[in-house]
């Protein structure tokens, strides 16, 4: 599963971890990636989707339809 999320497109950042005495080593800052299942009423089956805490948030927001139809617009396979 890669840290990759299907509705906000959220995907890791990269940086520098900075100690004390300020040596700098490479960080990676990973979104909250989690696999949810959602009935789709408009396919008439369960997705299951890799999405991000705030993508779970759109997808309350939005609602589930209009999010999947997004996500197909983009050429997605679910």
């Amino acid at each position: 599963m890669s840290a990759h999320c299907q509705v906000t497109g959220a995907v890791p950042g990269f940086g520098h971890r900075i100690s004390h005495s300020h040596r700098r080593t490479k960080r990676r800052f990973t979104p909250n990636i989690q696999r949810k299942r959602y009935w789709v009423p408009s396919l008439g089956r369960n997705v299951t989707l890799t999405v991000s805490a705030r993508g779970i948030k759109t997808i309350d927001r939005r609602g589930i339809d209009a999010v999947v139809r997004e996500i197909q617009a983009r050429g997605e396979r679910i």
